[in-house]
């Protein structure tokens, strides 16, 4: 499946307003399908990517625009499919002044050597990367759930890379 053959993406749930999946108010999308299935997951029912319901990529941008709030993709797992996510964010970027976080139980290291996966990290400001580990769930923590994910500010990051390979 191309980038260019996706319409829709399948959405559990929006949560217009929430202030826990990233900095300030923000509209999250919780999509469907997650291969990693994380131990203690908040969320399970996002796991099946056939569960949710398909919501056109024009009608979710359109959701957002309305919202006038950041932007969190969250799932299940972004990743996991990323195409959908990849024709939103560029949306959100060419049309909006928004910020993209995206959670995914992806290593950030892992996501930039997968060529699709890695379209969809340079569209995102920031990551939060790594699955939940229910041995490192710390309540303290901002934004994330357990202490071995991280919150990667990608342009910064993605320079970093881009050193080491000079």
């Amino acid at each position: 499946m191309t980038e260019s053959s996706i319409n829709s993406i399948r959405i559990l749930d929006i949560k217009y307003g929430t202030s826990v999946d990233g900095i300030g108010l923000r509209t999250s999308l919780y999509c469907t399908g997650c291969e990693n299935r994380c131990v203690g997951c908040h969320n399970p029912q996002s796991w099946d990517e056939k569960g949710g319901e398909p919501i056109g990529i024009e009608e979710l941008f359109s959701r957002i625009v309305e919202a006038d709030m950041n932007v969190t993709f969250t799932g299940g797992d972004p990743m996991f499919h990323p195409e959908g996510f990849i024709q939103l964010a560029r949306m959100i970027k060419e049309r909006t002044d928004k910020t993209i976080w995206c959670y995914t139980g992806y290593r950030f290291e892992d996501l930039l050597l997968h060529p699709v996966r890695r379209k969809l990290v340079e569209l995102c400001d920031v990551i939060v990367d790594g699955k939940y580990m229910q041995a490192e769930r710390d309540l303290s923590l901002h934004f994330r759930g357990s202490r071995n994910q991280r919150i990667i500010d990608v342009s910064k990051s993605l320079q970093g890379a881009l050193h080491l390979l000079e």
